[in-house]
């Protein structure tokens, strides 16, 4: 970490306050103690407080709460890379490396996605590798977005004269490609051709999280080389990937991204922006009936840019948009795939799973792909990030004329 902030500590305990395990799980500690307290010790005993460092989610609600702006998150995350407690298993390497299972899988993905739902399957991941039977996974698509942008979109992204970069992240890739096949599509209609980074590795969030730091720095350097010879804007429609590369880069890992680092964005606040600045029009149809409710993720939250998601979703006429009280899903990436977090990550989302059913809306919005999971799972209503929401509801002929594309 480049400035370890520790010493800024005010000693205050709203971090405790806010902390969503500390509320559910009377063994932690609270990220006070964990975090900055425990740096102290560290210092002189790397084991310090060890024990306590595996509840931490990461979920950076401890730094949002924080009123003397200590990385608390990253304290934790940095003394969980140095730590001797926390090598990763066959089950941490499993689940963090992204790009390594979903380049596997995607060829496969029918067989694939048919075993990942078997109660066989499940029981045997239960008690072979520890990830609770009860978890759902993400299925897998047919096709990688890459490869289908490769196919279908490339050659036509170069007659824009305004181009920006797409860091599409793991998910969007692997996972759900309608994200980014949207994200095209939308950029495209408001004039903006998408071109993808020469070279991209996944952010690594959760390498961080399981214990992988080199793995996680290793790809970091690429993923900023890649960034710096872009030249242009990197926009992202993960929260997640875009906390990871702007913020623990630097803070967790080590890796200078000063010059590159306002580059980087949320396509969300882009938008807006754009908008705002009438440099990009919207049109959209007029038979979008819906109520949304929007879930804030925690590393929305932290970012400060929730406000740019639903003034965009306000936007669309007939949209009913009930923005639900703050509060963690409790999934945390990987956090809640595994056996013994699955009751506490339950626990912690509780309160939103209430909430949304309780707005009695037609789709859930969130920017985050792990609360995605979670909350279809554990509610059983529909999840979309707001640029499928944006780009479903948009008028596509109309939104090319206004801003001049042909």
């Amino acid at each position: 970490m480049q400035d370890k902030n520790f010493q800024e500590c005010v000693k205050c305990t709203v971090c405790t306050a806010y902390c969503p395990m500390a509320a559910v799980n009377p063994s932690y500690i609270g990220p006070k103690q964990a975090g900055p307290d425990g740096e102290r010790y560290r210092l002189k005993d790397k084991a310090f407080y060890d024990y306590a460092l595996k509840y931490c989610l990461n979920c950076k609600r401890c730094e949002t709460a924080c009123p003397s702006g200590v990385r608390i998150g990253d304290i934790i995350a940095k003394a969980k890379l140095e730590s001797e407690s926390f090598k990763p298993g066959l089950r941490e390497m499993i689940l963090a490396n992204t790009d390594l299972m979903g380049s596997l899988a995607v060829p496969f993905s029918p067989i694939v996605n048919k075993a990942l739902g078997l109660d066989i399957s499940k029981k045997a991941m239960d008690g072979i590798l520890g990830i609770d039977h009860r978890r759902t996974f993400p299925s897998y698509a047919s096709e990688t977005f890459v490869h289908w942008y490769r196919r279908k979109a490339a050659r036509t992204q170069k007659k824009f004269e305004r181009q920006i970069y797409y860091f599409h992240g793991c998910y969007a890739n692997y996972n759900f490609t309608k994200l980014s096949k949207d994200f095209v599509r939308l950029m495209n209609a408001c004039g903006y051709g998408v071109r993808l980074l020469d070279k991209e590795k996944c952010c690594g969030v959760a390498l961080i999280s399981n214990g992988m730091g080199k793995q996680a720095a290793r790809q970091g350097k690429i993923n900023l080389a890649s960034i710096r010879k872009a030249g242009a804007p990197v926009l992202t429609t993960s929260t997640t990937c875009t906390m990871t590369l702007r913020d623990e880069y630097p803070h967790v890992l080590g890796l200078d991204n000063a010059d590159v680092r306002e580059n980087i964005q949320l396509a969300l606040k882009f938008i807006y922006e754009k908008v705002e600045s009438g440099e990009i029009k919207l049109a959209f149809r007029d038979d979008c009936r819906k109520r949304i409710a929007y879930h804030t993720s925690c590393h929305m939250e932290r970012l400060g840019w929730w406000i740019y998601a639903t003034r965009l979703l306000e936007m669309i006429p007939g949209v009913d948009l009930r923005i639900l009280e703050s509060s963690c899903c409790g999934i945390s990436g990987t956090y809640g795939f595994k056996k013994e977090n699955y009751e506490y990550s339950q626990a912690i989302g509780k309160k939103l799973f209430d909430n949304i059913r309780d707005a009695a809306a037609d789709i859930v919005a969130t920017e985050c792909e792990t609360c995605k999971w979670q909350i279809e799972m554990s509610t059983g209503f529909e999840v979309q990030n707001p640029i499928c929401i944006l780009a479903d509801a948009l008028d596509v002929e109309a939104t090319r004329a206004l801003n001049g594309v042909r």
